[in-house]
């Protein structure tokens, strides 16, 4: 009986999809209570160059926080809190949503004089239709591409255009903001990691001195961890460590 009624069912829906296709075919605006459909062919070259536009611009559209997060100062921050956390050997607190809650603030924090500068040399004049489209995305990659200069190794962006086969440009604008960004995103990678290291070795001390008492006293089952944890965060405590870790990624960014 469940086969029946499947079958049933299976065939009651090809008809209806059916009857659908057919009434696209000879009517193409079909509606409903509160709903229109249209289907329209497609009628010359500037209307499929307008779908490929938007096609494109929704693409764009999905990897825009990807590219803005990676054209910043969230990649360091949000390494080096994350090495933080690992360092003192807590990897679930601070939770990863408070994690990256700060890094977006401290990324907000730092990058503000130059979305300063793009609002006021791109967006207004944009929205006032004193410049056009080009002119105000081309303003607007001015202070992003200063910020990239500033902390990107000059090894890195050589090594990009080597591998693109750009000859040796004679100024920074020349420079091609395709091979800039990934020269920027492993050289904030490369800072990160040099921060993180310099964070371990306070407690990696800690943790060699607790594991030498432990075995000096016999106690070899009792995890080190256990007994380290306490002191990595008294001593963070101690030194106000938060405010360390805000005040140097701050400072590492002027």
């Amino acid at each position: 009986m469940n086969k029946r009624a499947k079958l049933i069912g299976l065939f009651a829906l090809i008809l209806i999809s059916s009857v659908l296709l057919s009434g696209c075919a000879e009517n193409p605006q079909l509606s409903a209570p509160g709903v229109t459909l249209s289907v329209d062919p497609a009628g010359g070259p500037e209307q499929v160059s307008t779908g490929v536009q938007l096609l494109v611009l929704v693409t764009v559209l999905t990897m825009a926080p990807t590219i803005l997060l990676l054209t910043t100062s969230f990649t360091r921050i949000v390494i080096v809190l994350s090495l933080l956390r690992n360092a003192i050997g807590s990897p679930t607190i601070p939770p990863n949503q408070v994690l990256v809650g700060l890094s977006l603030l401290l990324t907000f924090f730092i990058m503000s004089p130059v979305y300063t500068k793009i609002n006021e040399e791109a967006l207004q004049p944009y929205i006032n239709k004193e410049i056009d489209q080009e002119t105000a995305l081309e303003r607007a990659m001015r202070p992003v591409r200063t910020f990239m200069f500033t902390q990107t190794r000059p090894k890195d962006i050589e090594l990009f255009l080597s591998i693109s086969g750009e000859g040796r440009p004679q100024t920074l604008e020349d420079i091609p903001t395709a091979s800039l960004l990934p020269a920027f995103v492993i050289s904030e990678l490369r800072t990160a990691f040099i921060m993180g290291f310099v964070l371990y070795v306070p407690f990696l001390i800690i943790d060699m001195v607790i594991s030498s008492v432990l075995l000096a006293m016999g106690m070899m089952m009792l995890p080190p961890s256990l007994i380290s944890l306490p002191f990595k965060l008294l001593l963070f405590i101690m030194i106000d460590g938060w405010y360390l870790i805000t005040r140097s990624l701050t400072l590492s960014f002027q």
